[in-house]
């Protein structure tokens, strides 16, 4: 039986690039036989963050937006990653068989670099933390996206430094890419990557004056409306193939490539993008709201996530332990 695990960090409100790029396809991959294991990644998000309150606010955030936009938490076990202590003692003893190289070559580090992130010991070891997520749980399927591939490479290496050195303790994890559409790489309003370091974010949950105000920031060319396009060129369809289905979408496809007193400007795409996304996210948006009413649902999910998740991990770390002659 395999068992699924992926997580999400707490660094801010989730935008449409986490849901289309990760969430989405978390939910999904539930319906599949086996066991599934998501986390708040709260320690990883210690990298970046330095402001308490609105860490442990974040954390509430994250959950309460997996548990609104429809995890079935009768088969996904969802946690908060600082109420396993056990994956920080396997990222010690994973620590000790790993190499400084395969950490230099992590790309991750060097992005953050390049966006002017002050380099933390934190930072550099950031990949062996995540080694020991997903090695704590026996986890057999990582659900990623393609940006996060290399740190399941990095665990499968990790992992069998260990192995080789002490025995056979962990599980090979295996990566997975989404299929039929349910992982896409979202840009943002400026036509980079959504990110929330670059602020070029859609929060899921946003909605009314400040959503449509955020789409009417969508970064377009000066061309006139009239002039046949290729839809592919431009960043306002992009935010219409996220929400349209594909019957409406061909009809706006193919007014754009047509072009003429027909085709549609700038403008009517943000629109329509704005007013799909409205819709799209509405019975999630409902469900946010009861859940924030009542926070006590939530502790008690974070807490019976911990308690399992616990469990699992604590076995993996004491396999490692005596496996390395520290038990």
């Amino acid at each position: 039986m395999n068992t699924f695990l992926s997580g999400l960090q707490s660094t801010g409100l989730l935008h449409l690039g986490n849901y289309f790029g990760a969430i989405r396809q978390h939910i999904a991959a539930v319906e599949e036989e086996g066991e599934h294991f998501y986390f708040i990644a709260d320690y990883h998000a210690l990298t970046t963050g330095r402001d308490a309150e609105l860490m442990r606010e974040r954390v509430r955030e994250v959950a309460i937006s997996y548990m609104a936009l429809g995890l079935d938490l009768d088969r996904a076990t969802l946690f908060r990653q600082s109420d396993v202590p056990e994956v920080c003692e396997l990222a010690w003893m994973l620590s000790c068989v790993t190499g400084m190289g395969l950490l230099e070559r992590a790309h991750s580090y060097k992005d953050k670099l390049a966006q002017g992130v002050q380099p933390s010991v934190g930072l550099f070891t950031y990949p062996i933390l995540m080694a020991a997520d997903i090695l704590a749980y026996d986890s057999t399927i990582v659900p990623v996206g393609k940006d996060q591939v290399q740190h399941v490479e990095m665990a499968q290496d990790m992992g069998g430094y260990f192995n080789g050195a002490f025995g056979e303790v962990f599980m090979r994890p295996e990566h997975r890419l989404a299929q039929g559409g349910l992982h896409q790489r979202v840009q943002g309003i400026d036509g980079k990557k959504m990110s929330k370091s670059y602020a070029n974010d859609i929060w899921i949950f946003e909605n009314g004056k400040r959503l449509k105000k955020r789409f009417g920031k969508i970064v377009t060319d000066s061309r006139a409306p009239e002039e046949p396009k290729d839809p592919a060129e431009l960043l306002p369809f992009r935010f219409l193939e996220l929400f349209l289905d594909s019957a409406e979408l061909a009809q706006w496809e193919e007014r754009v490539r047509a072009g003429g007193a027909e085709a549609p400007g700038y403008g009517h795409m943000k629109i329509r993008a704005f007013e799909a996304m409205e819709e799209y996210f509405a019975p999630a948006r409902a469900l946010r709201e009861e859940f924030l009413a009542d926070p006590g649902e939530v502790d008690r999910v974070l807490a019976l996530g911990a308690e399992k998740a616990r469990t699992r991990a604590a076995a993996t770390r004491d396999r490692a332990l005596k496996a390395c002659g520290l038990r």
